[in-house]
């Protein structure tokens, strides 16, 4: 169990991200794919239950002891604040109402924001975008771990640990990796977040605050549904750098576990991502795919080939650039 793991560097490639071409071969060859990109009518109504099933437990949790609290707040506040965090990457992909009413998006993502506790809902779509744009692009996105992380979490007990503190790493390496300018938007989202948590506080008291940070916390931690992290980029096997799951768990998680498909069409929400595999077959059914979250994490802290470090990394031009 203290076995460093056996990478000490990245995977780096030379070549383009595959699913930019891949696109542009679907859609000649299957023009239906274009009827997927609309907007999911469905989507708002949805964050509005999680929203308010959040607030209900809000109101249950200031009467819990806080050993109840915090079981509650991973069994079941974590399952549903882990959801919504994936209702706002569709959302940062224009999915609740289409790119024509983007305003309407932003708003309805720091909608979903408010049982997190914390604001990220705008800096996470300024960034979700470069993650699309530059998969893996050295010092573009920063949804790849550093050196750091890399070097330092190498051994099981050391990963299980970087898995745990997941929330913590995602918050912080794009201040360290690719630091941007703070928007008007994400000004706004801190604000209606702070006054968000400033009414629970002064209605119900300390508890409810602590349930939701605590459901944020633990749910995007050392989760079974946090298996997606590692599942959707990590290289579990060489050469491939995206891959899907086609399990139970994309019925709370918007289909995040079609993520080939998603990186292949961005403007396709959720709900239809499993038409994309229908329609084309051919495209998905011989990649390597994941069969269990819970496997992958068990794996990853486990098998030395496995790490922060076991991820495809290319140089984009624009990092070159020192942009």
């Amino acid at each position: 169990m203290g076995n460093r793991a056996g990478r000490t560097d990245f995977e780096w490639v030379y070549t383009d991200q595959p699913h930019t071409q891949r696109r542009k071969e679907m859609l000649a060859k299957y023009p239906a794919l274009k009827a997927l990109m609309r907007p999911d009518p469905r989507l708002k109504w949805t964050v509005l239950g999680l929203v308010l099933a959040q607030l209900l437990a809000c109101r249950l949790a200031r009467d819990l002891p806080w050993r109840w609290l915090l079981f509650w707040a991973y069994a079941f506040g974590g399952c549903i604040n882990h959801a919504l965090t994936l209702a706002i990457h569709d959302i940062s992909h224009n999915a609740a109402f289409g790119s024509g009413r983007a305003g309407h998006n932003r708003w309805l993502a720091v909608f979903a924001n408010l049982p997190v506790g914390l604001p990220y809902a705008a800096s996470f779509k300024k960034y979700h975008v470069d993650h699309h744009r530059y998969l893996g692009g050295h010092g573009l996105d920063v949804d790849v771990p550093t050196r750091l992380e890399g070097w330092l979490f190498c051994t099981p007990a050391r990963k299980l640990l970087w898995l745990l503190l997941q929330p913590f790493f995602y918050s912080l390496r794009p201040l360290c990796v690719h630091p941007k300018a703070v928007t008007r938007m994400e000004v706004l989202n801190a604000l209606v977040q702070l006054a968000a948590d400033a009414a629970l506080f002064t209605l119900w008291g300390l508890k409810p605050v602590v349930y939701l940070l605590a459901s944020s916390l633990l749910g995007l931690g050392l989760h079974p549904i946090s298996g997606h992290f590692v599942a959707e980029h990590y290289m579990f096997v060489k050469g491939h750098e995206t891959y899907s799951y086609y399990g139970p768990l994309n019925w709370i998680t918007f289909n995040a576990g079609y993520h080939v498909e998603h990186h292949d069409f961005p403007s396709i929400p959720g709900c239809n991502l499993p038409l994309v595999r229908k329609i084309a077959p051919e495209y998905y059914d011989h990649l390597p795919q994941h069969h269990s979250w819970v496997k992958v994490l068990w794996d990853f802290v486990l098998k030395d080939s496995l790490g922060p470090y076991a991820r495809v990394k290319r140089v984009c031009r624009l990092a070159e650039d020192g942009l």
